[in-house]
């Protein structure tokens, strides 16, 4: 079974943060997601604007209460959770929210509101709360194989 979200938008409101007893970090975030569509009958462009609730734990509930604003824009990747509560007239509600395994600050350091004073941090992936240590290049190795002259016709691709 695969239950999967990736959605890129912009932050609609400053993130709710707290923190638990147990210490632990939860952020929750309103993300707006909007699609344009061009109207043939009426021959204009329309938008339709979709909200989504993202909830966030631990290292990256820290990252977002750090680094992201009203207006941020973010990559999410995460899974559809469903939750039931009933309400103070006992009503049995329901509500859709996507719990985020990875999270991504986009745009420029200029965009996003909470990048003052923030560390040079490029928007790096964060995957379970830690982001990923930048790769350093490695050297290519070098093959043992000798080469071929460049004109020999044998020197095929394949």
């Amino acid at each position: 079974m695969v239950n999967k979200v990736i959605l890129i938008g912009n932050v609609g409101m400053d993130p709710e943060v707290r923190t638990l007893e147990g210490g632990a970090k939860v952020a929750r975030i309103r993300l707006a997601t909007t699609e344009r569509l061009f109207d043939r009958q009426a021959n204009e462009a329309k938008e339709h604007t979709e909200w989504h609730t993202i909830t966030l734990w631990r290292g990256l509930a820290d990252v977002v209460d750090r680094f992201v604003r009203k207006g941020s824009q973010i990559y999410v990747e995460g899974r559809l959770r469903t939750r039931e509560w009933m309400d103070k007239d006992n009503n049995k509600r329901y509500t859709t929210e996507i719990l985020a395994d990875t999270m991504n600050l986009l745009g420029r350091r200029s965009d996003n509101p909470a990048s003052e004073g923030a560390p040079a941090y490029g928007g790096g992936q964060q995957q379970g709360g830690y982001q990923q240590p930048a790769a350093a290049p490695q050297p290519q190795p070098q093959s043992a194989a000798p080469s071929a002259p460049a004109d020999d016709p044998d020197d095929l691709p394949f």
